[in-house]
């Protein structure tokens, strides 16, 4: 049988996202460990005065693909921008762009999606729903179209417990739903959205459950396939670990608990959080393309990308977050990591206004006091709306089948085992979760660890600020106490007596040598 190489080797390629997380680590695998992939044609919208060029030289300058300029000085000569924009019509692409792209694409991968849990509904249709429709147009006059991979979510039928590789039917009709939100108005979606989505958590995993749906049924006859992943979370050891460069799903939380900003997170301490790291998410993107051009199957394969069928961590590993970022210090610290997990919001509540939203109170007032500008209470609540957008996700256990990825790694060749690592089931999860939290620090943050012993010092002085704080207050309320009660006084001189003599016994021994 071909090796994945073999059958990339001669393809051009084309990738709708290329600039996101995901989309980034694709082209740099694809480049590296597909060297004879003759060009990968990117879809890339202008933003902010950048041409979609500037954007793409911006891209491989990333330290992600430090190893690819190392192995592949000239790789850059395969990569093709081409300016697109996926709200226009027909993509936005001209007519000679749009002729391009069909006589020479052999393979896309579609990774392009608003990924946002609280985008409108009729955006979040027109990015994750109509985007598919306008890429089965362009893939339709594809002469030598060999795969259309489509990356969807491993949540999107969330409203189910057990999840199989197949695609089920759409909650709603989808075509109804794009024609009515193409007449509401903004009021009137907003409205309706609760009750459109159903027990859905939000516009992100609903329509991408009718993104499968419409893809499937409007791409009868090409050669497709859907790659859904979990929660993807940093590089375990592709190019290098730990390789992150967003805010988004969990990197956000951990960088919130490393600042302190984070004293308590609501989740299921017993209930399985499934995280598949990007490399391994590519690496089953690339497999499950090179799987239906070998094997051609007669319906469309699904691949649930997920870590929990065969090597499962639990929300209570995640309490281990405070020490790993105490180990590794973050500059920006606002107070000494420490946080637990409960399952109720009063009490994540409790312990987050009293250990964060006091605190950033304080140094607000006293940033406006000093004519700074007040941020903190802003952070804050920033972060605690994050936390209460995921607990959908934090408190809910699912089961996913895993049928179809068990029989791609089981057919891979031997010599591409090693290179597009598809089991999971070598990952230590603490390890992983270590070096995720070093990641954070080093490529979301741009903090060096060459100054990890003042980083040290900071965390240091933040523990001692702390300690002062709390024996000031304690000391105030027993005056206070004492004050009102002779007991209480007695108590106190006991204390105090009994303290001066524990250290004078100490001293002693050192003075009378």
């Amino acid at each position: 049988m071909a090796t994945i190489p073999e059958v990339y080797a001669g393809k051009s390629v084309l990738i709708t996202g290329a600039t996101g997380f995901i989309g980034k680590v694709l082209v740099e695998k694809l480049l590296r460990c597909c060297p004879d992939v003759k060009s990968l044609y990117l879809l890339v919208r202008p933003k902010a005065g950048q041409a979609p060029s500037a954007r793409v030289e911006e891209l491989v300058k990333c330290r992600l693909f430090e190893k690819l300029k190392s192995e592949q000085p000239n790789f850059e000569d395969k990569i093709i921008p081409v300016s697109s924009d996926m709200l226009e019509p027909k993509l936005g692409l001209n007519e000679e762009n749009a002729k391009i792209l069909q006589q020479n694409v052999n393979i896309v991968f579609h990774v392009a999606a608003t990924i946002k849990f609280d985008e409108k509904l009729d955006l979040s249709l027109k990015l994750n729903v109509v985007t598919i429709q306008k890429m089965l147009q362009l893939c339709q006059g594809m002469k030598q179209l060999e795969v259309f991979v489509h990356v969807s979510t491993a949540y999107a039928h969330c409203d189910r417990t057990h999840i199989d590789e197949i695609v089920y039917p759409p909650p709603v009709d989808p075509y109804k739903l794009m024609n009515s939100t193409e007449w509401m108005s903004d009021e009137m979606i907003t409205m309706l959205t609760p009750k459109i989505i159903g027990n859905r958590p939000n516009t992100y995993t609903f329509t991408k459950s009718i993104a499968e749906y419409v893809f499937v049924e409007e791409g009868a006859g090409l050669p497709l396939c859907i790659v859904r992943p979990s929660i993807v979370g940093a590089t375990w050891k592709d190019p290098f670990p730990g390789w992150i460069d967003n805010f988004n799903g969990p990197s956000g939380l951990f960088i919130a608990t490393g600042m302190g900003m984070l004293r308590a997170m609501i989740a299921d301490a017993d209930a399985v959080v499934d995280l598949s790291p990007v490399d391994y998410v590519v690496n089953m993107m690339i497999g499950a393309g090179w799987h239906t051009i070998v094997h051609k199957p007669s319906t469309v394969p699904i691949y649930n990308c997920v870590s929990s069928p065969t090597n499962p961590t639990r929300w209570r590993d995640v309490e281990d977050i405070p020490d790993y970022y105490l180990k590794t210090p973050l500059e920006i610290a606002f107070r000494r990591p420490n946080a637990c997990i409960t399952s109720h919001p009063w009490v994540f509540s409790y312990w987050n206004f009293i250990g964060c939203k006091i605190p950033c109170m304080v140094t607000d007032l006293y940033m406006k006091l000093t004519g700074k500008k007040a941020r903190m209470v802003r952070l804050y609540d920033r972060i605690a709306k994050s936390m209460y957008t995921l607990k959908y996700f934090t408190q809910n256990d699912w089961e996913w089948s895993n049928r179809n990825c068990e029989a791609l790694m089981n057919a891979l060749p031997d010599t591409d085992r090693k290179v597009f690592f598809l089991d999971v089931r070598p990952l230590d999860w603490k390890e992983y979760l270590e070096t995720y939290c070093v990641g954070t620090k080093q490529y979301v943050l741009n903090e060096d660890l060459a100054a990890l012993p003042a980083a040290k010092r900071h965390i240091m002085k933040l523990r001692n600020i702390r300690w002062v704080f709390n024996t000031v207050v304690l000391v105030a309320l027993w005056r206070v106490l004492i004050a009102k009660s002779e007991l209480a006084r007695n108590t106190w001189y006991l204390v105090l007596n009994l303290f001066f003599k524990f250290f004078r016994y100490f001293r002693s021994p050192s003075t009378s040598h």
